[in-house]
């Protein structure tokens, strides 16, 4: 895969040597401004005749391809459709970028220069508005092609090499540089969670998720460690290890870590939790062979965390941040845990086992259990948990759960800002009820089908118990049908921006 270098500079877009030019207009716009308007000039109104004959129209999704036929140094221009002004955000530019990105990708454009979306009449801050362009251009661009034997000969990118920004008030460039840089950090962040978890899951097995990790840390500098399976028996891992019996695959308890500079130590650390099931076969409690190839993306919440961590290496928030990934696989063998179990999680509370395909609360446990025991807080987890938030909430909304409300809070602000979707369920005391066990401290399921993503929350309540914490379920949004704004076919990358932007929120504070 080969994505664009981005470079930021100052000038007239109308002097870019390069093969293709991008500029913007809205809908209902008639006279065009700015930089569409300096390009109308040196075409001779071309554009202002074009939107006076109905043929642009500033739609959203609209692309005009102009032949400049030597007028410009550029030999095409390309007018892209922003729809209205009112109501513009940075969710359209992201997901304008993106389908611009690809758009150009598919008329073999090489060297582009553009200008950022949503920057002038669309009253998005500059910096913001930059960060959007990056983060949809890079994010958009994105495929999972290296199995393909020939996609060097066939890769229609391959000769996409370079995105200019170009700025004409050099007041602004410090700002737009900033965001672009961010933007860049953010998107490779989230397209490494979308490599982890478009992997064969023989080619990701828990120990090629923790030697990702080590990849990531040797690049980034962060701390790393993993534990294995004798180092976990020694922590008391009961409900991990039990998980992990069926498969011959050995399991790991993937560490990494932040220390923010000058951090004060009365700030405890932030923990970021991500479920690290490299393969789901459902265990004995086997699931339908219809769709479960796409099980090699359960560690989706793990490759997030992992991903987000490269990410806030880089950007250095002010407060420290540890990455936790329980990772193993969900095997059915002669070995395998089994309905009717009983285990020992991390912090001595036993669990009934009911349903062995109901894995990840499983391994969550012990690593809530541990980031609790450490002193970490808030403790986020992310995880495809439930195939239960999907039937709540369909393709379009992960599910968020927690016992605070302000770091709930915190979390779908951060969402908004990344331009992910959450929504909050209900996690009150009534909801305890459901995981009472006869014979154990909890039951590993909810009596019943009814409400599963909220039981299954309040499985992992019991672990995280009084320490702010806050559950993410995106298990309706962590695979993508098709190419839609920043959403490629494949994994999403989801709760990555998410993550992020909640900790560099955390270290603002």
């Amino acid at each position: 895969m080969n994505l664009p270098r981005l470079t930021v500079t100052t000038g007239d877009i109308t002097t870019q040597q390069v093969d293709t030019l991008v500029v913007n207009l809205f809908e209902g716009v008639t006279a065009p401004g700015g930089a569409t308007g300096a390009v109308d000039a040196a075409l001779g109104g071309a554009i202002t005749q074009l939107i006076g004959d109905g043929e642009l129209k500033g739609k959203s999704g609209e692309y005009t391809l102009i032949h400049t036929f030597g007028k410009l140094p550029a030999r095409r221009v390309v007018v892209v459709g922003l729809g209205k002004a009112a109501g513009f955000d940075l969710n359209r530019a992201r997901n304008v970028a993106a389908e611009t990105a690809r758009y150009l990708r598919s008329k073999g454009a090489k060297r582009v220069a553009t200008i950022v979306h949503g920057a002038g009449i669309g009253g998005v801050e500059p910096a913001a508005a930059a960060q959007a362009l990056a983060e949809g251009t890079l994010m958009g661009l994105y495929r999972f092609d290296r199995h393909k034997s020939k996609r060097n000969e066939t890769s229609d990118d391959a000769g996409f090499t370079e995105l200019l920004v170009i700025e004409h008030d050099a007041a602004k460039l410090p700002a737009i540089q900033q965001g672009v840089e961010i933007g860049r950090i953010t998107a490779e962040a989230t397209n490494l969670c979308r490599d982890l978890a478009n992997e064969g899951s023989n080619e990701m097995t828990p120990k090629h998720l923790a030697e990702a990790a080590r990849t990531v840390a040797a690049a980034t500098g962060l701390a790393f460690r993993t534990y294995g399976r004798d180092e976990m028996q020694q922590m008391g891992f009961g409900a991990l290890l039990a998980v992990a019996q069926g498969s011959a695959q050995e399991p790991q308890f993937i560490t990494l870590h932040y220390q923010a500079p000058g951090a004060p130590a009365s700030k405890p650390a932030v923990a970021l939790v991500g479920k690290g099931v490299t393969f789901d076969s459902g265990g004995i409690s086997i699931k339908p062979a219809e769709g479960m190839d796409a099980m090699k993306s359960d560690m989706s919440g793990g490759a997030a965390v992992i991903a987000a961590m490269q990410a806030i290496a880089a950007l250095k928030p002010a407060v420290s941040v540890w990455g936790l990934v329980p990772a193993a696989e969900n095997m059915p063998s002669a070995t395998a845990y089994k309905p009717g179990d009983i285990v020992k999680a991390a912090n001595g509370k036993t669990i009934e086992v009911v349903n062995t395909d109901a894995e990840g609360r499983m391994l969550l446990a012990d690593a809530l259990s541990w980031a609790r025991k450490e002193g970490f807080s808030p403790l986020i987890d992310v995880a495809t948990l439930t195939g239960a938030a999907s039937v709540a909430l369909g393709p379009y909304y992960a599910g968020i759960m927690g016992n605070d409300q302000a770091t709930i809070d915190g979390v779908l602000a951060a969402a908004k800002e990344a331009g992910e979707n959450f929504w909050q369920l209900p996690l009150t005391d009534e909801y305890k009820d459901l995981v009472k066990s006869d014979i154990a401290d909890v039951r590993q399921t909810g009596t019943g089908r009814a409400g599963g993503a909220i039981s299954a929350a309040q499985v992992l309540h019991e672990f995280a118990e009084d320490t702010p914490w806050a559950h993410l379920d995106i298990a309706p949004t962590y695979r993508s049908n098709s190419d839609k704004g920043v959403l490629v076919k494949g994994s999403t990358g989801v709760a990555v921006r998410t993550m992020i932007r909640f900790v560099m929120r955390q270290g603002a504070e």
